[in-house]
């Protein structure tokens, strides 16, 4: 995706748009920051919890996505660029994350 670069975040593998954290790898699966609506919507379907780094509390535009296998990843693509146009600002904030 353009623009985006590593980096690291709570000691993790990281990634950034326009300098701005989109996605990092945590424990056992990947956050990612999408709208809060979208995050609420998200949270509760197979392999999607809130995410909740070191123990914190719920982080409101951010969820956990969890898959056994790497490559189950391919199919949050959608996701994934979404958090890349919402971090961006080159969408709505109040656009919703489509399936």
């Amino acid at each position: 995706m353009k623009g985006v670069v590593p980096g690291t975040m709570f000691g993790y593998p990281a990634y950034y748009v326009d300098g701005k954290l989109f996605a990092c790898l945590y424990e056992n699966g990947v956050g990612v920051k999408v709208p809060a609506a979208d995050a609420d919507n998200l949270v509760g379907r197979k392999g999607i919890l809130p995410f909740q780094p070191l123990g914190r509390a719920r982080m409101r535009e951010w969820i956990q996505i969890n898959r056994e296998v790497s490559e189950h990843y391919l199919k949050d693509k959608h996701i994934f660029e979404k958090s890349v146009e919402f971090v961006s600002g080159r969408r709505s904030r109040n656009s919703r994350v489509s399936e």
